[in-house]
């Protein structure tokens, strides 16, 4: 599934998923617990080898089966990695994910529940000129 002019390869997108999918309290899984927990679910025969090499780019054509059971251990719909739509509206519930794994960002989410459109929007407006300030991207990433 090379890379095409308008989406991210398939590298990209299980890069993405490793890197904002994982245990609480610990980092990424490994390449091995993927492959095992895609076996251990009568998913396809895979290795945490293959896993690597489609993560990091080397191997991008695997089969459908293996798409849809890597999308499951991930809890994401397949079409995450066939429909660029897709891929963007995950990707943006998954950078929500992330910031709301940051207590600060949390507490100051549950203390705006509730408040008007307009005051949401004047919040909006101050987080996005202080990341501004900070020299922070736009994705939220960084």
């Amino acid at each position: 599934m090379p890379e095409s002019s308008q989406g991210r390869s398939l590298a990209d997108k299980l890069d993405r998923l490793f890197r904002s999918v994982h245990p609480p309290d610990r980092g990424e899984y490994t390449f091995e617990e993927v492959a095992a927990a895609l076996r251990a679910e009568d998913g396809p025969t895979i290795s945490a080898t293959y896993v690597w090499q489609l993560r990091k780019g080397i191997r991008d054509n695997p089969t459908k089966r293996h798409l849809e059971a890597l999308a499951k251990f991930f809890g994401v719909p397949p079409a995450y990695f066939f429909d660029e739509t897709a891929t963007e509206r995950i990707d943006a519930e998954l950078a929500l994910l992330n910031a709301m794994r940051d207590a600060s960002v949390r507490q100051i989410a549950l203390r705006a529940a509730g408040l008007s459109p307009k005051s949401l929007n004047a919040i909006t407006e101050m987080v996005e000129r202080v990341r501004e300030l900070e020299g922070l991207s736009d994705d939220g990433d960084g």
